[in-house]
């Protein structure tokens, strides 16, 4: 139930549900009250006012003020800003851990996490490692390849690749299925994702919960995603958000931790290429559903799914 480069290119991934991010329910809460807030004024604004006297024209009544949540000019502040300092790093490395949950047979959801430390050069080369929960993966790419490496089982898949993080990332995706729910701060303009479907933009408080790190918190929904953020005061930097799927009737949460920040950091060419044991086994750089994609048998008590000839229409 955690994100394996190397597993994704050989298993269904199934499920966006290492995509989810989850609201808090402090922001439930908030959005409750404010409804709540708004019911009641409306309540009192239905309330049948006096007959009026013989002779005597109506009042007009006051139309109750309706509440409308848009885009906070502090909230889009601190969003660009953070977006900013990480676009001028041209390097980074940071510590993810990601928690999200899956729903149970018992019916509450149960919780996954996985520890990844990411380290960025830019334009053109990443590594992610992986150690945890489940098999170590590591992803490589050096702005020429990119590579997905299972140390426990041996494997290695090697591809060409685009010559930016940003089409990297996309080509990991659409040729295997793999996905780094951080993605959104690497990518050369953060900003940018978040503005294209942003719709709603608030800034909550202060807070210094998070390793005693004095963070704002802001919420914003982008897309079909609701999101909240704390992001360093004074650095500028996202170390934790909380985000949902909008259309998720199940409302499962997405939380992503950021530690460890260290910005421009060295870093040397040998260290975006993938290690290549003498013995290690080579397979496709592939999604776990293309048909040719090796080491996928089926579960126990399940036969594989039975694939239509080329060229077979739907």
């Amino acid at each position: 139930m955690r994100h394996d480069p190397v597993n994704t290119l050989r298993e269904d991934s199934g499920s966006t549900a290492a995509r989810r991010r989850a609201a808090p329910l402090a922001l439930v809460s908030l959005l409750a009250a404010v409804a709540l807030l708004c019911g009641s004024v409306a309540s009192a604004d239905s309330t049948a006012a006096p007959e009026p006297k013989p002779g005597k024209a109506a009042a007009p009544s006051a139309k109750a003020p309706v509440a409308q949540m848009g885009l906070e000019p502090r909230a889009i502040d601190i969003l660009k800003a953070s977006s900013a300092k990480l676009a001028s790093a041209r390097s980074m490395s940071f510590t993810a851990i990601v928690s999200y949950e899956n729903p149970s047979r018992l019916g509450p959801p149960l919780v996954y996490s996985t520890k990844s430390l990411v380290t960025v050069q830019r334009p053109d080369k990443l590594r992610v490692i992986t150690p945890g929960d489940g098999p170590e993966s590591q992803f490589y790419y050096d702005g020429k390849t990119m590579s997905a490496f299972s140390p426990a089982e041996n494997l290695l898949a090697v591809a060409d690749a685009p010559p930016t993080i940003d089409a990297a990332l996309e080509a990991a995706f659409n040729s295997a299925a793999i996905y780094f729910p951080f993605s959104d701060v690497i990518v050369e303009d953060p900003y940018k994702d978040i503005a294209t479907g942003l719709k709603v933009a608030f800034y909550i408080g202060q807070s210094i919960v998070i390793e005693g790190t004095k963070t704002d918190e802001v919420a914003y929904i982008t897309g079909d995603v609701f999101v909240q953020a704390w992001i360093g005061t004074q650095d500028k930097l996202p170390r934790r958000l909380y985000a949902v799927y909008m259309n998720d009737p199940a409302r499962l949460r997405h939380v992503l931790a950021l530690s460890d920040w260290q910005l421009d950091v060295k870093t040397t060419p040998d260290m975006f290429v993938a290690p290549a044991p003498a013995n290690v086994v080579h397979i496709k750089f592939a999604r776990p559903d293309a048909k040719d994609a090796p080491g996928m048998p089926p579960p126990p008590g399940k036969a594989p799914a039975k694939r239509k000839p080329s060229g077979a229409k739907p």
